[in-house]
């Protein structure tokens, strides 16, 4: 396994939807693989393939320490909201470093893909689960969190990302 690199904020492929994942090889389950590592070697909770420039419609995700099992990897992903709550959380991106805002989103959703074999799955999700899911969707959408935040949260976040270290 590999740690790879991640694209920060200003890097085009954050900017780019994914394509859709037709081919379930070996290369598929290595790219997995190291998307687990360079995720938990960030700390992050979820990392989509394109934060570690590959546009391919592939997530992984990790909240098993809110809710147990909830680890594994989606390919092709999408999200439906199952009524209209939502939620106000706290999100921070590791393609985003250091900056942490609080972005709204369903609270309840079912997500539907493929796994590793090309075998379709189905899930509910609440909490952190939820969030994260769509918050790596949006990533293979080419949506990064800022653009769900508030004016005044967007000019914030824009403000720390300037005068951040990495930028």
């Amino acid at each position: 396994m590999t740690v790879r690199e991640v694209r920060l904020f200003g890097d085009p492929v954050l900017r780019s939807r994914a394509d859709e994942i037709t081919t379930f090889d070996e290369s598929l389950r290595t790219l997995a693989e190291d998307m687990f590592e360079t995720m938990e070697e960030h700390h992050g909770v979820g990392l989509a393939a394109n934060q570690v420039g590959i546009t391919q419609r592939i997530f992984v995700y990790d909240c098993s320490h809110e809710t147990p099992g909830a680890r594994g990897v989606v390919i092709n992903p999408e999200w439906q909201a199952l009524d209209d709550a939502t939620e106000l959380g706290n999100e921070g991106c590791l393609s985003i470093p250091g900056v942490h805002k609080d972005v709204e989103r369903s609270a309840r959703i079912r997500c539907t893909g493929l796994d590793l074999n090309g075998e379709e799955i189905s899930f509910e999700a609440t909490g952190l689960l939820a969030r994260c899911v769509q918050h790596e969707t949006d990533h293979l959408d080419g949506v990064l969190f800022l653009s769900r935040l508030s004016p005044q949260l967007r000019k914030e976040a824009m403000a720390e990302i300037r005068a951040s270290e990495w930028f």
